[in-house]
């Protein structure tokens, strides 16, 4: 499956910890992500990530075009809700997206922890029919 990743820049930290804890399930899978959080997640984790521009510079528009094709399986959003900042990607973008075309998409730990889960126990293999 393909698994998106995406941070601001508050909650990069938080995006490496992610992918350190449930790297034995990532690892499974294909990363996509924007410039600096792919970055920082192939550094951490050594797993390979395709990345996109970063976020700002129109990394969000390249990975919301990967939502619209439907080759988008799952996306791990972590974005800082009391901050916002023209230089962040576009969580609105993105999160509409993946609601017009029912891509899964987490935006704080909880339900990221639940999604990669259920991507384990095969709870997302509905995604390979669409």
């Amino acid at each position: 499956m393909n698994i998106g990743l995406i941070a601001h820049t508050s909650k990069k930290t938080l995006m490496e910890d992610f992918c350190l804890a449930y790297k034995r399930i990532l690892e499974k899978h294909e990363l996509y992500a924007t410039g600096t959080t792919g970055r920082r997640v192939e550094e951490v984790t050594k797993m390979k990530v395709h990345k996109f521009l970063p976020g700002s510079l129109g990394g969000d528009e390249q990975f919301a075009e990967m939502i619209t094709r439907n080759d988008m399986d799952m996306v791990i959003f972590f974005y800082n809700p009391l901050m916002y900042s023209p230089k962040e990607p576009d969580i609105e973008m993105i999160c509409s997206r993946c609601d017009q075309y029912n891509i899964p998409i987490a935006t704080n730990i909880a339900t990221a922890e639940s999604l990669i889960l259920g991507l384990a126990r095969g709870d997302l293999e509905w995604r390979e029919q669409v």
